[in-house]
C-alpha cells in the first residue's frame, strides 16, 4: 500500500513540474528500479523533484505530505497535546532543554521537537501553548518527526485550521518495504518470541533510571518495566521487533505471565504463529547494523472489519 504522504508528494511534483500523475510516478518508479530498491518510493520522489528541478525549501506544506529526510520546510498545525519540556545533560556535561507535542492539522499529526531555548521559552513564559495554531519554518524531517532548531522559526499563525486528525494516520506496509526512519502498520505473524528482559524507569517522566536515580529528578523509586524481542513475518519477510509495556499487555501477556517463566512459556506457546496489526517505528540498530520495529501498538486481527474494508 502506497503511503498517504506520497500521494501528496507525487501531486506536488505534477502541479510544479506541469506533468501528469501517472508520468511522474513512472519516474518515481524507474528511479527505485536504477537504485535496486534501496530507498523507499518517498525518497526516490525526492530525488526526482530534484531532477526535475524542483525545491521544497521554505515551501509551506500539508502534514501528509512531508516525508523523512525533507529540510527547510514551512507548516502550519494546531497543537493537540500538552507541550512537554525535559532538562538533559550531554556525555560532556552540558545542559540542555527539549519540548515535544503533537501538532495537526487537516490531513495528519506529526511530532514536533524543538531544541532551541528562545523557543522553548515561549512555551515556558505561556506565550504559545495547547490549542494554539502555530507555524513552523526551515524545520526538517527526522524519522517522521519535525525537528526546529535554532535557524528555526515559530509563530502564532492568523490561519484559520478545520477538523484537525487528532488520530495519527499510519500507512499499511509489507515487512519488505519498510525503511529505517519511518512508522508503518504491519500486519504480521509472530514466528519467534524471547525471554522478557526487564529494566527500571523513573515513576515520574518515564526515562531509564540507574541506581534507583534519574537524570532529571535524583533519587527516586524506579518502577520495573519489561521489554519482549519478537520475530514478526508477513509472508514477504520476517523481521526482528521490539515491543514494551503496553503493547505487551496488548498481545495479552499478564504481570504474572512475565515474572513467571513457566507461565510465560505456555503463553508464548499460544502466541507464536497468530497474527496481529502491529504499529511500529522502523529504526536501524547500529550494533548489528540491521533493521528492526519497535511496537507502539498492536491490535487483534477482526475479520469483519476486513471484510467491510474490502467492499
Amino acid at each position: 500500500m502506497v503511503s498517504l504522504n506520497y500521494d501528496g508528494l507525487i501531486e506536488k511534483l505534477a502541479i510544479a513540474s506541469g506533468l501528469s500523475k501517472e508520468e511522474v510516478d513512472r519516474k518515481v518508479e524507474a528511479k527505485c528500479a536504477k537504485l535496486s530498491g534501496l530507498i523507499s518510493k518517498e525518497g526516490s520522489a525526492q530525488i526526482v523533484a530534484s531532477e526535475l528541478g524542483i525545491s521544497f525549501d521554505r515551501e509551506k506544506l500539508k502534514i501528509s505530505e512531508i516525508v523523512p529526510g525533507m529540510k527547510k520546510v514551512s507548516l502550519v498545525g494546531k497543537i493537540i497535546e500538552e507541550p512537554r519540556i525535559s532538562n538533559f545533560k550531554t556525555k560532556n556535561d552540558i545542559e540542555g532543554k527539549v519540548a515535544s507535542m503533537v501538532l495537526a492539522d487537516e490531513t495528519n499529526n506529526v511530532r514536533l521537537v524543538l531544541w532551541d531555548i528562545k523557543h522553548i521559552a515561549l512555551f515556558e513564559e505561556g506565550k504559545i501553548k495547547k490549542g494554539d495554531i502555530i507555524e513552523v519554518s526551515n524545520v526538517a524531517i527526522r524519522n517522521d518527526e519535525i525537528h526546529l532548531g535554532s535557524y528555526g522559526d515559530i509563530k502564532i499563525s492568523n490561519e484559520v485550521l478545520g477538523n484537525v486528525v487528532k488520530e495519527k494516520k499510519i500507512p499499511e506496509k509489507k515487512i519488505v518495504d519498510l525503511q529505517s526512519g519511518t512508522n508503518a502498520k504491519i500486519r504480521a505473524f509472530i514466528v519467534q518470541m524471547f525471554e522478557p528482559k526487564f529494566f527500571e524507569v523513573c515513576s515520574e517522566c518515564g526515562k531509564k533510571a540507574t541506581n534507583n536515580e534519574c537524570l532529571i529528578h535524583g533519587k527516586i523509586s524506579p518502577e520495573k518495566r519489561a521489554l519482549i524481542s519478537l520475530v514478526l513475518d508477513d509472508g514477504s519477510e520476517n523481521m526482528k521487533a521490539v515491543i514494551f509495556q503496553e503493547g505487551i499487555s496488548k498481545l495479552g501477556i499478564s504481570k504474572e505471565e512475565l515474572n513467571n517463566t513457566e507461565l510465560f512459556v505456555k503463553k508464548k506457546q499460544e502466541l507464536l504463529g497468530k497474527e496481529f496489526f502491529f504499529s511500529a517505528n522502523i529504526r536501524n540498530n547500529a550494533m548489528f547494523n540491521t533493521t528492526e520495529m519497535i511496537i507502539n501498538d498492536v491490535e487483534t486481527i477482526e475479520l469483519d472489519n476486513l471484510i467491510e474494508g474490502l467492499r
